[in-house]
Parts: C-alpha cells; sequence; structure tokens
C-alpha cells in the first residue's frame, strides 16, 4: 500500500516542483506549456485505461495489492497523478536532451533529439513497469493483443506500455517543435 501512496504523493509533488521552476524563473513559458501537454498527452492513456480496469471484461491491468482508498478515490487519484508523473517523465526527457545535444532545443527536427526521446521513453517505461511489479502495485495482463515479454518478481511485463511510450515520445516531439516554432513568433 505504501507504494500506492508514494506515486501518489510525488505525482503532486511534480506538480508543485515544475510551478515553483517556472515561477522562479528556472524554466521559462515554454517548458511550462510543455509539462501541461504532456499532462494531457498522459491523460489520453491513463484515462481510458483506468476506466477499462473499471468497466471491462477484459481489463488492461489488475492491481496485485488492492489501492489503499475504494475505486472511485483510488481511481481518479490514477489517472491524474499518474499523469502528472508523465508531466514529469517527458521533462525529464527534454532535460536529458538539453543535457546531450546542442543548444537550441526542438528549433527544428534532429534526429538526434527525436532518437534520445524514443530511448528515453524505452527506457522509462520499463524501469516504471519493473519498480511497480517488484513493489507488488500493477501488472498488466496477458491477451492476444497484449503479449508477456517477460515476467519479473513473478509478474507480467507485457507489449502495451512500452508501446505507448513509443508512441507517446513521438507524439510528444513532433507537437513540441510545432509548439516552439509558434512559441518564438509569439514571443
Amino acid at each position: 500500500m505504501f507504494f500506492y501512496w508514494f506515486i501518489w504523493i510525488v505525482g503532486i509533488l511534480i506538480c508543485l516542483l515544475v510551478y515553483f521552476l517556472y515561477k522562479f524563473k528556472k524554466i521559462d513559458k515554454y517548458f511550462w506549456y510543455l509539462f501541461w501537454f504532456s499532462f494531457i498527452l498522459g491523460l489520453c492513456w491513463e484515462l481510458p485505461l483506468s476506466i477499462a480496469n473499471e468497466i471491462s471484461n477484459f481489463p488492461p491491468a489488475r492491481f496485485i495489492i488492492p489501492t489503499p482508498l475504494p475505486a472511485p478515490v483510488s481511481t481518479i487519484l490514477i489517472i491524474l497523478t499518474h499523469s502528472l508523473w508523465d508531466g514529469g517523465l517527458f521533462l525529464l526527457g527534454v532535460w536529458f536532451i538539453r543535457l546531450i545535444c546542442k543548444n537550441p532545443i526542438f528549433e527544428k527536427f534532429k534526429l538526434g533529439e527525436f532518437t534520445i526521446l524514443i530511448i528515453y521513453g524505452q527506457v522509462s517505461e520499463l524501469i516504471v513497469e519493473l519498480t511497480s511489479t517488484f513493489s507488488n502495485a500493477w501488472e498488466y495482463i496477458v491477451y492476444l493483443w497484449n503479449p508477456l515479454l517477460f515476467t519479473f518478481n513473478g509478474h507480467n511485463i507485457t507489449l502495451l506500455p512500452q508501446l505507448i511510450w513509443l508512441a507517446a515520445p513521438i507524439v510528444f516531439y513532433f507537437i513540441a517543435l510545432k509548439f516552439k516554432s509558434r512559441y518564438l513568433i509569439l514571443e
């Protein structure tokens, strides 16, 4: 149960951290907006997966240890805080790009930036799933449409979340490029 409280609290702390970084001008408005775009992007899978877990005959995931709060409250917390985590994970990916690539970033398509986001997305998602199964929090259920990649700690690591985090960085990158060009015009 501790793990659920941890991910909920850290999700909120990520939001507060990004807010204070923006407020104290450690990140500019562009990255502030990127965080919120990433949050919305995260909602695109967190919301349907969480709803499917509640109402589907074929839920995509299962909680290994039940959540400490009743279903409607825990579901809303999972959707919101996991999406905040997604926003934070994307900004961390941007930080890796800033660390590795030459400035300016996100001005035009650069294979290096794109590759870093793809690799980072795959690695970070795998770490999330390994941490979740190691902590006995949740695992994705194996179906024909969500095949097993391997087991870890006796639990499933499946393809679906990896596919999500293959597609999401691609969407994020091209939106970040488009938004940056518009942002520069507005500045």
